[in-house]
């Protein structure tokens, strides 16, 4: 485990006007590229980093992320000097396996949480709902453990008896991210072969379907979700909740309770279908929106998209 902590950091992301998500991340280059979970720093508009190895506060920004398997990239901005992971092979990985996670669990930002269990399954699959956006990822091949894993650990490494790191912790993290298990005593971890397999592909500046690179594309609009929706829509499409003042949503004339049919000649009628559509954009893209007014009014317009969260 003391080989670990200095290669951990603590990840507290800025949501904008809803708060902060505390998080936890492992340092893959001395040059501070670190790996965490997509949740960790989704929808952050900025994103602080403490070094635990030598306690120093860094600004970070986005390298890349793959949402469908929930991994990020970040990089700690003039890092240099640090203390990188130890990685070892979660294909040797069994059942009754010793492990250690370690992160910032509760988002207190001091000395690495430990938290001992043993592996209770492999190749495990779930279902992670993230609350603010309203969005669902199945992730699979996932390792389940009886680590007592709390909110601020996601993103933080789950070690062997050797102190090597085997997985990503991917449990709550503020609230944001609420695993769907049968108890609370059992916790998800990706493999960190999976999850090395992607960053390598981020740090590359590959992208695929599911491989973002560089910061997210903002469109500015919040989806109504069924519950929020007012009135019947005459089309089906992703009806509006707001719209965020100076965002291209804004200037393209998108308001509350209008409905989107396509967004970069995409349909959608989700906020996932959103957020799809918008994945391979980045800020300063310019991209085509098609909406249904209330009054059943259909409209398209060009908006220039901004730098921030998805969606």
């Amino acid at each position: 485990m003391s080989k670990t902590d200095p290669a951990v950091v603590d990840v507290v992301s800025t949501l904008g006007q809803n708060g902060t998500a505390a998080g936890t991340g492992i340092v893959l280059t001395s040059s501070g590229e670190v790996l965490t979970n997509n949740h960790v720093i989704d929808g952050a508009t900025s994103i602080k980093v403490r070094d635990v190895g030598n306690g120093q506060t860094y600004t970070a920004s986005v390298v890349g992320y793959d949402a469908s398997h929930d991994i990020a990239v970040i990089q700690l901005q003039g890092a240099s000097g640090l203390p990188t992971a130890n990685l070892g092979n979660s294909s040797s990985v069994a059942v009754g396996s010793k492990v250690v996670a370690i992160g910032n669990a509760g988002g207190q930002d001091g000395t690495p949480s430990v938290a001992t269990g043993t592996v209770t399954g492999l190749n495990q699959s779930i279902t992670a709902t993230d609350a603010a956006s309203g969005t669902a990822e199945q992730l699979s091949g996932l390792i389940r453990t009886n680590a007592a894993i709390q909110a601020g650990d996601s993103g933080g490494p789950l070690t062997n008896a050797a102190g090597q790191v085997i997985g990503i912790d991917t449990a709550a993290s503020s609230g944001s991210v609420q695993l769907n298990s049968s108890t609370a005593t059992q916790a998800f971890t990706i493999p960190i072969n999976e999850a090395v397999s992607i960053a390598r592909q981020i740090e590359a500046g590959t992208s695929s379907a599911t491989v973002h690179i560089g910061s997210t594309a903002l469109l500015g609009v919040e989806i109504a979700s069924a519950s929020q929706q007012l009135g019947n829509p005459a089309a089906a499409g992703a009806q509006v909740a707001g719209v965020q003042p100076g965002s291209a949503a804004a200037s393209a004339g998108l308001t509350a309770g209008d409905v989107i049919t396509a967004v970069g000649g995409h349909g959608v009628s989700s906020a996932s279908d959103v957020r799809s559509a918008l994945s391979r954009y980045h800020p300063g893209d310019k991209i085509s929106i098609t909406w249904t007014d209330q009054a059943g009014q259909s409209h398209s317009a060009t908006a220039v998209l901004g730098s921030g969260p998805a969606a």
